[in-house]
C-alpha cells in the first residue's frame, strides 16, 4: 500500500543540533506510527461491515471463503452491479425503493469476507453507477448506501482505492452541514480510506478541499462522527517527507572533549541526545497539519474529547495529536500553551488500554521533544505538573508492554536534554533505578533509548558553551553497574548504537576521579569492544575508538598481535 520502499540518503553525523535531532526523531517516531497502526486493530484503512446509520444485516461469515464460494460471490456481485445500473435507469413508480434494494445488495457483497469482490464491482462498472447515486437531491438512504459501498472499495488495494478519483468531489460535498450525520460519516469513512493509501491520492483530498470540512465534524460532542473524522483526519496530514528537514530549531548541542581525536579534520560532536538513525520518514504534511489546529475551534475541540471523551474517542484524537506534533511547531507550541500537556498526563495516570496508552504517550513524547523552550517552560522542575510527568513515565517504564518502555525512556531522553534541574528531577526519581535495570535485561530497542537518558544525565550545558560533566551522577551510574551496559552497545552491529557506547566510555576514561576509568574500562573488557573498530568500515566509529584506545591504553596497545 502506501509503504513502498525509496531510498534514503544517508544523514551526515556530524554536528548534529538539539533541535534538529528532536525534529528528526518526531519524524522517525511517525514512521513507527504508521507500521504499529497497520499492525493493529486500528488499521489505516477499515472495512465497513456496520454502517454510520448503525444497520447492520450484512450476513455473519467467518471471514475465511473457498475458492468455489468466492467464484459464486463474483457472480453475485457482477449480477448486482448489472441490477443496480438497471435500477439508475428505471424511472417507474418505486424506483427509489428499488435502487436503494440494489445499492444495498451490493453493499452486503462488498462487506462479506476480509477480501470482498472489490475488482470484479469496479470491472462491472460500479464507481460510475455508484457516483450517479451520490447525486444532490437524493434521499438519506440512497447517499448513506452508495457511500458505504464506496467505502469498502477504497478499504481494497492500491489500484481499487484510486478507482474512487472520479467520487472523491461527491464524498467531500457530503461532508458539508447540509447533509445528515450518517451520510456525513460514512463519506468521512470512505475519504479515510482513500487517505490511508499514500501520497498521491492525500494531496488530491487535500486539493480538493477535504480537510476544512473533515475538520468541521471534529466540533460536536457527536462520537462516533468525531472519531471517524479524527480517523479519517489522521491519515490525511501524514506524507512520507524525503526533503531537506526544515522548520525545526537550532539549541545548544552538548558534546564532550575530542582534543584526543586529532586524526580528524574536524571536532566531532559527540550527541548524548536522541537516536536520529534514518529510515522510511513519515510524517504529517506541515501544511496540512499547521491547516488543521489553525481551524476555528478545532484546538478547543481537541482539549474537550481528550477531557471528557470515552476511550475509544480519546485514542483517535490523540492519534491526531500524534500527527499534528510529530512534525508542525506551530501545531506543537498551540497544544503546548493548552492543557493538552495536563490532560495526556491525566490519561496515562488512568489508562489501562495499550490503544490509548499508545498514541497518549506519543502525543506526550512529541510535545516534550518539539519547542524545547516553550516544553521547559512549562515542565518546571518542582512543579506538579512536572512530578505527575515522571510519575506516569515511570509507570510505563513498569508496564509489561515493551513498547510503552520504549516510548517513556524516549520521552525522558527529552527530558534529560534539559538544565541540570531536569537531569537531577530524574535522576533522583523511581526512574532511575527502573533505567538501570533495563539497560542490561531490555530488548535492544529499549536498551538503546535508555542509554540515551543515562548518557544525557552526565553531561550538562556550561556557561561558556562548553558542557561540563557531571561526575556525581556519572560515578553514580558506573558504581551501580552501568558501564557494562554501554559496552555492550559498542558490540553492536547498531553503528549509532556503537557510537553511544563509544560516547560514555570517553566520560568514564576522562571523567572516573583519580584515574580509575581506564582500570574499569579494562575490567569490562572494553578494550577489546574497542579494538573491533580498528580496521572497521565506518571512519568516524574507527576514529572515535582507535583514539580512546590511543589517549588512554597507550599508543603501542594492542599493535604486537
Amino acid at each position: 500500500m502506501a509503504d513502498d520502499g525509496f531510498s534514503i540518503p544517508k544523514r551526515d553525523p556530524i554536528k548534529l543540533s538539539v533541535g534538529n535531532v528532536a525534529a528528526q526523531r518526531r519524524r522517525q517516531h511517525a514512521v513507527t506510527v504508521g507500521k504499529e497502526r497497520r499492525e493493529s486493530l486500528v488499521r489505516a484503512k477499515r472495512l465497513c461491515r456496520v454502517g454510520t446509520s448503525g444497520r447492520d444485516d450484512t450476513p455473519l461469515d467467518s471471514g475465511m471463503i473457498i475458492e468455489e464460494e468466492q467464484s459464486i460471490l463474483e457472480v453475485q456481485t457482477s449480477s448486482a452491479v448489472e441490477e443496480l445500473k438497471s435500477a439508475i435507469a428505471y424511472q417507474g413508480k418505486g424506483a427509489l425503493q428499488r435502487r436503494v434494494t440494489a445499492l444495498r445488495e451490493l453493499r452486503r457483497l462488498l462487506s462479506r469476507s476480509e477480501f470482498p469482490p472489490i475488482q470484479t464491482a469496479l470491472g462491472a462498472g460500479a464507481i460510475s453507477i455508484l457516483v450517479q447515486c451520490l447525486s444532490f437531491g437524493s434521499p438519506d438512504e440512497q447517499l448513506l448506501e452508495a457511500a458505504w459501498c464506496l467505502t469498502n472499495i477504497a478499504a481494497g488495494k492500491p489500484d481499487e482505492t484510486k478507482a474512487l478519483l472520479p467520487a472523491l468531489p461527491l464524498l467531500i460535498a457530503h461532508l458539508g452541514e447540509k447533509s445528515s450525520l450518517p451520510v456525513a460519516e460514512q463519506c468521512a469513512w470512505a475519504l479515510g480510506n482513500v487517505a490511508g493509501e499514500g501520497e498521491d491520492l492525500r494531496n488530491v483530498l487535500l486539493s480538493q478541499g477535504a480537510l476544512q470540512p473533515l475538520a468541521r465534524m471534529m466540533l460536536p460532542n457527536k462520537g462516533s462522527t468525531v472519531r471517524t473524522a479524527a480517523w479519517a483526519l489522521s491519515n490525511l496530514i501524514k506524507v512520507p517527507n524525503l526533503s531537506p528537514l526544515h522548520d525545526v530549531q537550532n539549541t545548544y548541542t552538548f558534546c564532550t572533549d575530542h582534543s584526543s581525536f586529532e586524526r580528524l579534520q574536524e571536532p566531532y560532536l559527540l550527541v548524548f541526545l536522541v537516536d536520529c538513525s534514518y529510515g522510511e520518514i513519515w510524517g504529517p504534511d506541515p501544511r496540512a497539519a499547521t491547516d488543521l489546529i489553525k481551524v476555528d475551534g478545532v484546538l478547543d475541540a481537541i482539549i474537550r474529547h481528550l477531557k471528557k471523551a470515552d476511550n475509544e474517542l480519546t485514542t483517535e484524537v490523540a492519534w491526531v495529536v500524534v500527527y499534528l506534533s510529530a512534525l508542525s511547531n506551530v501545531a506543537t507550541g498551540m497544544l503546548l500553551k493548552s492543557d493538552a500537556l495536563q490532560l495526556l498526563v491525566e490519561r496515562l495516570a488512568t489508562a489501562s488500554s495499550l490503544q490509548l496508552l499508545i498514541p497518549v504517550l506519543r502525543s506526550l513524547g512529541n510535545l516534550v521533544a518539539g519547542d524545547l523552550h516553550t516544553t521547559f517552560v512549562v515542565l518546571v522542575p518542582g512543579q506538579e505538573i512536572t512530578d505527575k510527568v515522571i510519575e506516569v513515565l515511570v509507570k510505563c517504564l513498569k508496564s509489561e508492554h515493551q513498547v510503552l518502555k520504549k516510548e517513556a525512556a524516549w520521552v525522558l531522553s527529552n527530558i534529560a536534554v534539559g538544565s541540570i534541574e531536569y537531569k537531577q528531577l530524574i535522576y533522583s526519581s523511581e526512574a532511575l533505578p527502573l533505567l538501570l535495570r533495563l539497560l542490561t535485561a531490555a530488548p535492544f530497542d529499549i536498551r538503546k533509548e535508555v542509554a540515551y537518558v543515562l548518557g544525557n544525565l552526565c553531561v550538562a550545558p556550561g556557561g561558556d558553551g562548553k558542557p561540563n560533566l557531571i561526575v556525581e551522577h556519572l560515578v553514580s551510574l558506573v558504581g551501580r553497574g552501568c558501564l557494562s551496559g554501554f559496552i555492550d552497545m559498542v558490540r553492536s552491529v547498531d553503528t549509532e548504537a556503537a557510537k553511544l557506547g563509544l560516547q560514555f566510555i570517553e566520560l568514564v576514561l576522562r571523567g572516573m576521579p583519580n584515574g580509575e576509568g581506564p582500570i574499569l574500562v579494562e575490567q569490562e573488557d572494553g578494550i577489546d569492544a574497542m579494538e573491533r573498530f580498528q580496521f572497521h568500515e565506518n571512519e568516524d566509529l574507527r576514529n572515535m575508538a582507535n583514539g580512546l584506545v590511543d589517549k588512554y591504553f597507550g599508543e603501542e596497545y594492542g599493535l604486537d598481535e
